[in-house]
């Protein structure tokens, strides 16, 4: 069996893991995580509670040259420079630069691959400049560089999330990123049956919103936008971080539990939530649908493989010269 391996950057709770291990499997290929970090402590303790490994911190801190080679980088690097649901500062909030932190560890390690992860604002942010630069210095970096905009709601999971995914090789292949894959889960898989009563919402709350609407869906998550209009579909709108506490309720009535918006992410219920309610709630809002991830590395991985027994053949090769 193949052994690749692979960091972790900005790991959060482990979206990128999960989705590794889960393809890995399906290809007969060894996963070895060989460096992870995350400047989030609470992030810090669900990953060590669910991968027996307490990531590193802030990767400003960690010389390149200290990581561990590698075959593969994975980063869902910090989203809210470019967010519609933050100031969209870009570049020029300190958090967007972090992305140079990604240049600085391929520049110097060369993984065969990486794959990272943002938000679809990302694309449009200051007229496409900022995603033109994040590009130029990945193929100045010599990688073969793809896009797309992908939505865990086309990969299985009952959630509208739409995140700009970038993949990148330092061989010329012929990559093309999933076709969708339907139907996503009903959300009878997702819902719990029983929950703790402190999630239902209040009266006021509840005759308040299903005085606006009346949903045409049986179960159905309903969704406040900031001016207050309500939807509702047989999904869930995006997981956020910073959301207000009722900004999602099911059938108007109730808020999502942990386990609920863990599993609308893709997280296995072996997944061990040991963190607070409201840490679980903003964890699950910024972590990646690991269905996606999972989608993009069955392509990728066999590319990656392929280039692993290159190199493999290459060596032997260059040591019967010598003999």
């Amino acid at each position: 069996m193949e052994r690749i391996k692979y960091i972790d950057l900005f790991c959060g709770i482990g979206g990128f893991r999960i989705a590794m291990q889960e393809a890995c499997l399906e290809n007969d290929i060894i996963p070895e995580c060989v460096f992870s970090s995350d400047i989030d402590t609470s992030c810090q303790v669900s990953y060590e509670a669910n991968f027996n490994e307490r990531p590193y911190g802030d990767i400003t801190q960690i010389n390149e040259d200290q990581i561990p080679d590698h075959d593969i980088l994975f980063a869902g690097f910090p989203c809210q420079p470019f967010s519609i649901i933050g100031q969209r500062q870009g570049f020029n909030d300190i958090r967007g630069t972090l992305f140079f932190d990604i240049a600085r560890i391929l520049k110097t390690k060369k993984p065969k691959a990486f794959v990272l992860e943002n938000v679809k604002q990302l694309v449009g942010h200051d007229k496409g400049k900022t995603l033109k630069v994040i590009l130029s210095t990945l193929k100045d970096l010599g990688y073969y560089v793809n896009y797309a905009v992908l939505n865990a709601l086309d990969y299985g999971l009952p959630q509208k999330r739409e995140r700009v995914i970038i993949v990148g090789h330092r061989e010329p292949i012929f990559y093309s990123f999933p076709s969708p894959i339907r139907p996503f889960k009903p959300l009878s898989e997702i819902l719990e049956t029983k929950v703790d009563p402190k999630h239902i919402a209040s009266e006021y709350i509840t005759d308040k919103r299903k005085f606006k609407h009346k949903s045409a869906y049986t179960t159905s998550i309903w969704h406040e936008n900031k001016s207050g209009n309500i939807c509702s579909y047989p999904y869930s709108c995006a997981l956020r971080a910073g959301a207000s506490y009722n900004y999602l309720l099911v059938n108007g009535e109730r808020r999502l539990t942990p386990r609920e918006m863990f599993r609308l992410q893709g997280f296995p219920d072996t997944y061990k939530i040991v963190v607070s309610d409201s840490n679980a709630r903003r964890q699950a809002g910024n972590a990646v649908p690991v269905n996606v991830v999972k989608a993009v590395l069955l392509k990728l991985l066999p590319f990656v493989a392929n280039s692993l027994d290159m190199t493999i053949v290459l060596r032997d090769y260059e040591v019967n010269l010598t003999r």
